[in-house]
């Protein structure tokens, strides 16, 4: 389940500040909290559960029909990709000259090798994806050079990508240690990672580095995705070299109780709610007792995203075809209904959140 806006991470310095918000539902204890960036300015949530964009409101129905009129989707399409292209050149991502590398590459070679021809892919996966008619198969060539844009607008005023990314990925990888830290004990080792949804490798890559004794793998339904994780991956120096394994992160194939962290980034939002039940329920299935899961992505209560103009939200809405459905997910219940406890939501950054919780012992 990988995105074309995929993931990155890195460490922040510091700690941060909190605000916690302890609701009971279900006899579970669900922690609302708010992490302030390394900047120091809290991100603040807006007054709506979700934004008046999504769901079933009135400003919803008529977005979805102008995106059901298909000469308009087109140009929704490519205004979209300019707007991502452009973002990202702003910002000093050399987008071309990256995907000029990939393709150059001997990526080709790296694809037949880690492909699993023996995938069936579910239908939602093969969905247009952000302005790519054949859905997450494709744009893997550009991946990273989106991923690194993510940061810098989710922090606009950083003053380069390297600081938004520091903010951005550094608050998301403190969440997942700083729960596992609390709810998983001090002698429960993080030995063993699984990035599902894994990319082109951004995300894995961070969590490989942050708990470098671990061993980490990279899991992802697109054999583009995973050719260019593997290339990249080929090039490095790591005492534990990254695994990358071509398969569905609702079924993936990897025996019960094998690792002790699961993550994913930013994958929830390009799903439908049923397919989000259904990786939730595999993580369960592959953490160990007291493993965590780290869901990381668009925050509903994001006041950034709940104030968006018009024109943006509906271009992206036009590239996501699942929005909605994540949008009107209570995620963190579906969490505690596939047997998680301690579930947490982390407002890591003025646009993202990472929801983290714990296999019982």
């Amino acid at each position: 389940m990988a995105a074309v806006l995929g993931r990155a991470g890195t460490t922040a310095s510091g700690g941060f500040g909190r605000h916690h918000k302890e609701i009971s539902r279900g006899g579970r204890r669900r922690n609302a909290v708010v992490v302030a960036a390394v900047t120091g300015a809290a991100p603040q949530e807006g007054s709506l559960e979700r934004p008046a964009w999504s769901g079933e409101t009135p400003v919803s129905r008529l977005v979805a029909a102008l995106i059901a009129f298909k000469p308009l989707y087109s140009l929704m399409k490519l205004a979209s990709r300019e707007v991502i292209i452009r973002t990202a050149e702003k910002s000093n991502i050399p987008w071309r000259e990256m995907t000029k590398k990939v393709l150059e590459s001997d990526v080709y070679e790296v694809f037949e090798r880690i492909r699993d021809p023996n995938i069936v892919y579910p239908d939602y996966y093969l969905s247009p994806f952000h302005a790519y008619d054949e859905g997450n198969l494709s744009a893997a060539a550009e991946a990273e050079a989106a991923t690194l844009s993510i940061a810098k607008r989710a922090i606009p005023e950083a003053t380069s990508i390297e600081e938004a990314n520091k903010i951005v990925r550094g608050n998301w990888m403190n969440a997942i240690e700083e729960h596992h830290l609390k709810y998983s004990g001090e002698n429960c080792q993080i030995n063993d990672i699984l990035d599902i949804g894994c990319s082109v490798g951004v995300s894995t890559r961070y969590l490989a580095e942050r708990f470098p004794s671990a061993k980490a793998v990279g899991l992802d339904l697109s054999p583009y995705f995973l050719a260019v994780a593997a290339q990249k991956e080929e090039q490095l120096s790591r005492q534990n070299p990254i695994r990358w394994v071509h398969a569905n992160g609702e079924a993936t194939g990897l025996p019960p109780n094998s690792f002790d962290v699961v993550s994913l980034a930013y994958v929830c939002h390009e799903c439908p709610a049923r397919a989000i039940i259904g990786l939730a329920k595999e993580a369960f299935r592959l953490l160990r007792p007291g493993g965590t899961i780290a869901l990381t992505d668009n925050s509903p209560k994001s006041k950034v995203l709940q104030e968006l103009s018009p024109v943006l939200f509906t271009l992206m809405k036009s590239t996501e075809p699942f929005l909605d459905e994540y949008y009107m997910l209570d995620l963190e219940e579906a969490l505690g209904q596939a047997g998680f406890v301690n579930v947490c939501s982390v407002l890591t950054d003025p646009r993202h959140r990472t929801v983290t919780a714990t296999v019982p012992y």
